[in-house]
């Protein structure tokens, strides 16, 4: 296990998968709400805002993945400031889509999102400060 990994993401027990961590769990809801949304845009999106979103998304809990997977503090922290910049460029691509297709509820996926970017972060932190 990754020192510093337990209790990181408010779990209570040892972490012993990278499937264990709320933020990758969270993460996973993200993308299988960023699909439903992306699958009522319009055809014309299908490689425009469409495939840029979903590969964004799937990106976050793919990079916490690899990153727990390395099995050293240092790479996974790198791993997770990969996710975050991930979940910044879906930020941006829901703030667009909200304002191109203002019809479509983005409230789970932006609480989500949010929730995500929040949990990286501190997660960032708390690794940075244990790894010293």
């Amino acid at each position: 296990m990754i020192s510093g990994i337990r209790d990181i993401d408010g779990m209570q027990n040892a972490i012993s998968s990278y499937k264990d961590l709320i933020v990758w769990q969270k993460s996973n809801d993200l993308v299988l709400e960023i699909y439903k949304i992306t699958r009522q845009l319009p055809s014309n999106e299908l490689y425009g805002l469409s495939s840029q979103a979903q590969r964004a998304a799937v990106a976050i809990p793919s990079n916490i993945a690899e990153g727990y997977a390395r099995n050293h503090t240092k790479e996974f922290v790198q791993f997770l400031g990969i996710a975050f910049g991930s979940a910044a460029e879906l930020d941006t691509q829901v703030l667009l889509m909200e304002k191109l297709y203002p019809n479509f509820n983005y409230i789970v996926v932006k609480g989500l999102l949010l929730e995500v970017q929040k949990m990286l972060i501190t997660m960032i932190k708390k690794l940075k400060t244990t790894s010293h």
